[in-house]
């Protein structure tokens, strides 16, 4: 058996432990116990979730991708990117989840062949929230060049503009939910190569769907006030905290403001709407490192959502199955204002 066959051999395994609840298929292809053991508490929750929901899980598929391998005294260290299909039904309704999931995975030779140490995620949803604190500590800090005064206009990257744009925030303007659940659909997957990409980079995302949508950017020059993105002046992006940082778009839309983007918080998710979005404090402290938007409705009548960061696609919005959720999450539903 080469690496490459015990490589597939784990991740149909680690479908068919979704399925069952148990990390038990796993445990003929993978030799550390350990990563096992924490498998089978994933793989628990995300039964769990399911049945919280009514929904019976059907089936999973995987695309696999060899991102790189190299070889290691020990065997084969390879990089894979893993593109999940989960297959639900709730009542005769069918759903489908995707995900991208991106893992280190060390194959040894044995005597009796090639098999799977242990594998590690590349990105995981709760070190990155964690992660991203250095970058949300400098939210306080002044205008990416603070030795020079604001540009009295804006730098607009001309790929990026659209008709819902800065110069039309005077006039009233309706929230364009399908296009933004479009550009939800369309770049949920790789980033938008007209933006910059972020390490944490999913309020990024959520702002690329809200000005798909229409929604007008508030232009300060200034990164702590505003809602803007003015795309690359020389080798700087220029960007707004609240266009790109979690804690800060939650606290923009939930400001009630004269003109452009604005929202309000509902109590129950069923009330929200394709377009809105959802913020997540994984810690419950009162900041808030996550946020999603709303592409659908399950046959329950709650959301599904987008996100970056973890690139999933029609997720159910509670996640209780990621390893960032505990007992003390606390969630915001926002309600996109319809005109602007």
């Amino acid at each position: 058996m080469s690496w490459k066959t015990a490589l597939y051999n784990y991740v149909h395994a680690k479908n068919q432990a979704e399925l069952e609840g148990s990390a038990a298929p796993l445990e003929a292809f993978v030799s550390d116990s350990a990563y096992v053991r924490k498998q089978d508490v994933k793989v628990r929750k995300l039964l769990n979730s399911y049945r919280e929901r009514d929904a019976q899980l059907l089936r999973g598929e995987t695309k696999l991708r060899l991102k790189g391998m190299k070889e290691s005294p020990y065997g084969i260290i390879a990089d894979i990117q893993l593109h999940r299909f989960l297959h639900y039904r709730i009542g005769s309704i069918e759903h489908q989840e995707e995900r991208i999931e991106s893992e280190r995975v060390i194959i040894e030779s044995r005597a009796a062949g090639w098999q799977v140490q242990s594998a590690e995620l590349l990105q995981s949803e709760k070190q990155l929230a964690h992660s991203g604190r250095s970058f949300h500590q400098s939210e306080n800090t002044s205008f990416l060049d603070a030795g020079r005064s604001s540009p009295s206009l804006p730098y607009i990257n001309p790929s990026i503009r659209n008709t819902g744009g800065m110069e039309s925030v005077h006039r009233k303007i309706i929230y364009n939910r399908p296009k933004a659940v479009q550009y939800a659909e369309t770049w949920w997957q790789t980033p938008n190569p007209r933006y910059e990409y972020f390490e944490v980079d999913c309020t990024n995302y959520v702002s690329q769907c809200l000005f798909a949508g229409g929604a007008p950017m508030d232009y300060t020059g200034k990164r702590d006030s505003g809602w803007w993105y003015a795309g690359k002046k020389g080798h700087q992006e220029l960007w707004s905290f609240s266009w790109a940082v979690a804690n800060s778009l939650h606290h923009y839309l939930a400001r009630s403001h004269t003109h452009g983007l604005t929202g309000t918080e509902v109590k129950d998710p069923r009330e929200l709407q394709p377009g809105d979005t959802i913020s997540y404090d994984w810690d419950g402290d009162g900041r808030f490192q996550h946020n999603t938007v709303v592409i659908g409705k399950d046959a329950n009548g709650m959301p599904l959502v987008n996100a970056h960061t973890f690139n999933s696609r029609n997720r159910y919005w509670a996640y209780k199955d990621s390893p960032a959720w505990s007992e003390r999450t606390k969630y915001v539903f926002i309600h996109v204002a319809d005109e602007m």
